[in-house]
């Protein structure tokens, strides 16, 4: 197992930072619950932050990618193969994020697609809303799965996976 480096650890807190910034500059847009949702105006910002949270997640991912497993999916459906790889171990690293998470995290990753093929008019409130609702139980997790996967990279333990 191989110990992280100093440089990919800082951008990976940097990204952690971020999305919690995210959601604490937007968090009375991400209060709006009703069943109508937001007006378009609102509507397109959440859209906005919804993109850019899984945008930040996709950082991390695409470092761990690009740095520790020399291996960044090119496909055209690349962003899904990164989420798997994120959490699969492999030789040098163990799983980034469990499978729970992962799975959490592909109704973001869909709709972050969904988002920029489609004007925000045509997006679906319902969708967004769950997506929001689910933002700080999955942004929890993600933060505590990450700072495990950077606990045991530190260390440079052989450990099958830092999530159970």
């Amino acid at each position: 197992m191989s110990v992280l480096d100093r440089s990919t650890r800082v951008l990976i807190e940097r990204e952690l930072e971020q999305l919690d910034r995210l959601r604490d500059e937007y968090k009375d847009l991400l209060q709006i619950r009703s069943e109508e949702g937001p007006d378009l105006v609102g509507r397109a910002a959440l859209s906005t932050v919804l993109q850019s949270y899984y945008q930040g997640i996709e950082a991390i991912f695409q470092a761990v990618a690009k740095r520790i497993d020399k291996s960044v999916p090119s496909s055209a459906d690349w962003h899904r193969q990164l989420l798997s790889q994120m959490a699969t171990s492999r030789d040098n690293r163990p799983a980034v994020i469990s499978g729970e998470l992962g799975e959490k995290l592909r109704p973001f990753l869909g709709f972050r697609h969904l988002a920029r093929h489609n004007y925000p008019f045509m997006l679906d409130w319902s969708m967004m809303r769950n997506l929001i609702d689910s933002l700080d139980p999955v942004s929890m997790l993600f933060r505590s799965e990450i700072e495990a996967f950077l606990k045991v990279m530190d260390r440079g333990e052989d450990q099958e996976s830092p999530h159970g």
